[in-house]
């Protein structure tokens, strides 16, 4: 599933004079706005995750079955390219938040246009179908970072709260995405697919509602602009806006000189973009005056947790793909006489993290100063999630036609889970630990922007690999995972060395959540 561990993480600090009274107490102890923001995200998260569990059925589905038709290869790489564009997009709704509409303008207008996008799915036209997958993308990514943001506006920098408030504003991901593939599988077993992407719609509407409605709780800071453009750069912004998009329309155009449909030349921009963008911010920091050569040394290290991050995503967002896949014709459809809906398998990760975060926690707590360090916690993740690859490769090769039995396409869930809670937490604060500090901001986005990059890559190993057996694909998955591990694993004690070094600039380094590597969240 997303990155829900690491994504909407952008907890600017609150502006002088914000949150709420220590007084405000309203919601199990925590301020009023916190239920504003729990709710808006439960239902935005169940609109995401519900539209998320039936598109790759929807994409490769016959046209006499409510389906747009497209063939296996081509559906698995629109999902994963999708996955990739909201990543992508995720910068936009940063920028507006920080430059032009402020956290909760950018928040509505996503809400907005993430609706529409659902609600065009919902329409049985394929034109109107290509135009919500779109919408639902760019909505997302305008929403995406900025929600988190309020969060953080809602407690002054001393609340004792803040933590907590986070922790249960991130069980409200949980309860979304897990309900929420129960609700629209059903719908679209009973239904059709049009039925499933209306709930998502509805789900949306009422998160809009809920927004509104509980504006006045959320108080004047989810307003504020930190740094609003200027007249003269409005002018240059637009005009770099209007470049992206024409230069996006060339490359298109010139992914025609080796694709043959529109869809996967679209499909190849969008990985051209999402593997180029974090070289040009790697570049970028690495070559800026402001940052200092220590500072380099330090993302030096980072380069090779963020390589392992990006193939760690490159397997783990398969959860719609591929192992989506598996669910519906390689895994048995009852049990003691219960129909299992393919969609269901997708609630077994949240429910997972639910179970086992507080399990990690406490881990991690009491190994803190001792082996796993972060790094090596980083590169366990990796391992485990190419051992994730590789049983999915067993799994593909054993069994075919409906006889794989629930838990083991459950368990390879639970194994990625368990994964993700080694990597995700950790890298976030690997990231901020690591992070030129003129460049704090960026190297969050640069941490996003792996998940993005992860997911292009699986879109064009799909595509290279079209005609082989979905075995094969997973072993060269693990295959490659594993062998980056045993890398990571290697470096580790020279990584540590310059987090070490690293922390004596900044003692006591969190992730952007608060949260130090000890303490795995959800978002």
């Amino acid at each position: 599933m997303e990155n829900r561990m690491s994504t909407q993480i952008q907890d600017r600090p609150p502006t002088p004079g914000s949150g709420s009274s220590a007084d405000d107490r309203a919601f199990l102890g925590h301020p009023k706005g916190l239920s504003t923001l729990f709710f808006v995200e439960l239902w935005e998260r169940f609109s995401y995750y519900g539209m998320r569990a039936i598109l790759l059925y929807f994409l490769i589905d016959t046209a006499a079955k409510g389906g747009l038709g497209i063939d296996e290869t081509t559906g698995t790489a629109v999902v994963a390219i999708y996955g990739a564009s909201v990543y992508l997009l995720s910068i936009i709704g940063g920028f507006t938040a920080d430059r032009v509409f402020g956290a909760r303008r950018s928040t509505l207008y996503g809400a907005v246009v993430i609706m529409a996008g659902h609600v065009c799915l919902a329409i049985p036209a394929a034109g109107t179908a290509w135009l919500g997958i779109a919408l639902v993308a760019l909505g997302t990514g305008l929403l995406k970072p900025n929600v988190s943001a309020m969060v953080g506006t809602l407690y002054r920098p001393e609340d004792a709260r803040r933590d907590g408030g986070f922790s249960i504003f991130y069980m409200s991901i949980n309860i979304g995405s897990f309900f929420s593939p129960l609700v629209v599988g059903w719908l679209r077993d009973h239904y059709g697919y049009h039925a499933g992407f209306s709930a998502a719609a509805v789900g949306m509407a009422i998160a809009i509602a809920w927004f509104i409605l509980g504006r006045r709780n959320l108080g004047p800071a989810v307003d504020d602009v930190p740094n609003p453009l200027s007249p003269q750069e409005r002018g240059r912004v637009a005009g770099l806006a209007v470049g992206a998009v024409v230069a996006f329309a060339v490359v298109v155009l010139l992914a025609g000189l080796w694709r043959d449909t529109v869809l996967d030349q679209v499909i190849d921009a969008i990985s051209i973009v999402a593997v180029l963008t974090p070289i040009a911010y790697f570049t970028m920091m690495f070559r800026s005056p402001k940052v200092e050569r220590e500072e380099k040394s330090h993302l030096a290290a980072y380069l090779p947790l963020w390589i392992g991050a990006m193939l760690f995503w490159m397997i783990f967002e398969q959860a719609a793909g591929k192992m989506a896949l598996f669910a519906e014709k390689n895994t048995v459809t009852q049990v003691a006489g219960v129909s299992i809906n393919p969609e269901w398998f997708q609630s077994v990760n949240p429910l997972a993290i639910v179970v086992l975060a507080p399990v990690f926690g406490w881990i991690w707590t009491r190994r803190a100063g001792r082996f796993p360090s972060t790094p090596a916690k980083m590169a366990l993740g990796v391992g485990l999630i190419g051992m994730s690859a590789l049983a999915m490769a067993w799994a593909f090769a054993s069994y075919s036609g409906n006889t794989a039995p629930v838990y083991v396409l459950g368990g390879i869930f639970v194994l990625q889970t368990v994964a993700e809670l080694c990597l995700s937490p950790v890298g976030l604060s690997a990231t901020t630990r690591l992070a030129p500090k003129a460049f704090a901001s960026q190297a969050m986005a640069l941490w996003f922007l792996g998940t993005a990059a992860g997911q292009a890559l699986a879109a064009q190993l799909i595509k290279a690999m079209d005609g082989l057996p979905n075995s094969q694909y997973y072993v060269v998955n693990g295959v490659i995972t594993l062998v980056v591990t045993g890398v990571l694993f290697a470096l580790v004690p020279w990584i540590r060395r310059r987090m070490a070094t690293a922390e004596l600039h900044s003692t006591g380094a969190t992730s952007a959540t608060g949260a130090t590597d000890r303490e795995p969240v959800r978002s």
